[in-house]
């Protein structure tokens, strides 16, 4: 049975897979199910709910959907894991507790996909690098995320480990992640970046405040250069009004392979080999 906690768990084989059925999702040619999908979202959720029940949807899985906190009670996941199996193909899972999902995996009863944690948010760096990948070798492209250390950049550092993507972190000392290589310098880092990443500073908004993407920081990057900033982020603060109005921001339709992505996640883990 295939989950997706982390995608680390994962191969490039397993990526390369998911994003050919993202294509054939796109081409709405994608593998049609009869079943039905539990999903465990809470209310502030809003483009990964969406883009998950609209994509189930339409891959013929009918979305059944739960707030996270239905998950904390005393129950053992294990046995939550295998009722739900009786019922559903798979388990769609948003909550801050990514050893929810674990034990939940653990059961190996039902498919369990990983849809935000504190820890890291896979499904969405994937659909970042299938949209990456409609116009360029993501491969070989040099990503920089400037922020500290939280689920979007570990998400990031999965995906560049699995990939081996060139991936650094910009971000002031004592914000870095482990096993990234970091820079203090904005202008450094951005200089040699394809893709700018983003993420809200947290707790870090103080610390971070010399590290907004500008329009002047953009000037720095060679031609071309993506700004593609994680959803929700607030204008002004971890990126510039002026910076969204460049040329270098991916814009909102960016985020529209999330459909496809989600729908190809669920696909490979439902149907190994498929």
């Amino acid at each position: 049975m295939r989950h997706l906690i982390r995608l680390t768990d994962w191969t490039a084989a397993d990526v390369d897979d998911v994003f050919a059925l993202a294509h054939r999702f796109r081409a709405d040619d994608g593998p049609r199910f009869d079943g039905a999908v539990a999903m465990f979202f809470p209310s502030s959720s809003i483009r990964t709910r969406v883009s998950f029940e609209r994509g189930a949807a339409r891959a013929g899985l009918q979305p059944i959907v739960f707030p996270p906190e239905s998950l904390d009670k005393p129950e053992a996941l294990e046995d939550v894991a295998g009722y739900l199996a009786q019922f559903v193909d798979a388990v769609v899972v948003r909550h801050p507790d990514i050893s929810v999902l674990e034990r939940m995996a653990e059961a190996d009863a039902v498919p369990v996909i990983n849809a935000m944690t504190s820890e890291n948010h896979p499904c969405e760096v994937l659909s970042d690098l299938f949209a990456l990948s409609l116009s360029a070798d993501v491969r070989a492209l040099r990503y920089v995320f400037v922020g500290a250390d939280g689920n979007i950049g570990r998400a990031w550092r999965e995906a560049a480990q699995v990939l081996s993507l060139d991936f650094m972190q910009c971000c002031p000392a004592g914000l870095g992640m482990t096993e990234v290589r970091s820079t203090d310098d904005l202008g450094a880092a951005v200089s040699r970046a394809d893709v700018i990443l983003t993420d809200g500073p947290g707790a870090h908004a103080e610390a971070l405040s010399g590290y907004r993407v500008t329009a002047d920081v953009l000037e720095k990057a060679p031609a071309g250069v993506r700004l593609a900033p994680c959803p929700p982020f607030l204008r002004g603060r971890e990126v510039s009004v002026d910076a969204l109005v460049s040329d270098a921001f991916v814009g909102y339709g960016f985020k529209s392979a999330l459909i496809p992505v989600q729908q190809a996640v669920l696909a490979h883990c439902i149907t190994p080999g498929l």
